[in-house]
């Protein structure tokens, strides 16, 4: 059974940094490429983030994102990272992990809110 444990969200100020982490089971993780999406509030459709090969090879939706965010991988924990810096308040939103070419299922992502 597929399942993925987001956690590591919560309320920060602008300018402030946080770390998600994502748990994946029941898939062969090292295999994959993996990514990083997020539902912003009033948008029904989850975004792409950033995404990492098998490999560790990174790519990030937009030059914002890029030179901000960092995901990474640990394959022998077969958990997702996902480092963010400078956090935005359009950064707001649920945040969840899956493999990139192919979402079957959902966890139950980790909110990120940025307030001041």
């Amino acid at each position: 059974q597929v399942r993925f444990v987001e956690s590591g969200g919560g309320l920060v100020q602008p300018g402030e940094s946080l770390t998600l982490s994502c748990v994946a089971s029941g898939i062969t993780f090292s295999a994959l490429t993996m990514a990083w999406y997020r539902q912003v509030p009033g948008k029904e459709q989850r975004e792409l983030v950033a995404v990492i090969t098998e490999s560790g090879g990174t790519t990030y939706r937009t030059s914002s994102l890029q030179g901000r965010f960092s995901i990474s991988r640990d394959n022998t924990k077969s958990t997702l990272y996902l480092q963010m810096n400078s956090l935005i308040s359009e950064d707001t939103g649920v945040y969840y992990c899956n493999r990139r070419f192919v979402q079957t299922t959902w966890g139950q992502g980790t909110q990120v809110t940025v307030s001041d």
